[in-house]
């Protein structure tokens, strides 16, 4: 476990504006370059999906500040109410988000924040959808969809290339996650 350097939700909102990421997990912050391109494009491709099936009262971006109790993160993606999206709000109020994804970045610590650090503080928010994205191992990129029950994640679903991912929460959107990587395919 890294050292508690006791940092606050407050102390992290209060950061200036960076072209790096910054979270706060365990009381530390956690700095982190732009992403390989391979993440970077699984990213926008899962947000233009997102955008292009959601309802008028939901929005659709890449990155945004959410305090998650006593932590704060950056999802890759996440979808919330539209009226709080487009209010220039520093933080997102995790009440008003239905929906987060992280795209696992390789390397052990960042294996690390995104299937323990980030399920745990996303789930302590309350946000009920989860989606987390392998870009890399067997039938990759795959989708894992987890829901939140009881204060925890569950997994109702893991879909690789080639087959339907089919959500119906928050909204209803079925695609192949061959979409999100590699070359961009026509009728894929």
């Amino acid at each position: 476990m890294p050292h508690r350097d006791g940092f606050t939700v407050e102390d992290w909102l209060a950061l200036p504006e960076s072209k790096q990421r910054v979270e706060l997990i365990d009381g530390c912050y956690v700095v982190s370059p732009f992403a390989a391109t391979s993440h970077q494009l699984c990213t926008g491709r899962l947000a233009r999906i997102l955008d292009d099936a959601r309802p008028e009262d939901l929005e659709v971006t890449e990155g945004a500040n959410v305090p998650c109790v006593d932590e704060g993160a950056i999802p890759d993606v996440v979808v919330g109410d539209t009226a709080i999206m487009v209010a220039a709000t520093v933080a997102l109020d995790p009440r008003h988000i239905h929906l987060v994804a992280e795209v696992v970045s390789p390397g052990r610590s960042n294996r690390r924040r995104d299937y323990t650090d980030k399920p745990r503080m996303y789930a302590a928010a309350g946000i009920p959808t989860f989606l987390r994205v392998e870009l890399t191992g067997d039938g990759a990129p795959c989708v894992e969809v987890l829901v939140l029950k009881g204060g925890e994640y569950v997994q109702a679903q893991r879909v690789c290339a080639g087959r339907a991912l089919r959500l119906s929460e928050p909204f209803e959107v079925s695609f192949d996650p061959a979409r999100l990587a590699g070359p961009r395919r026509a009728g894929v």
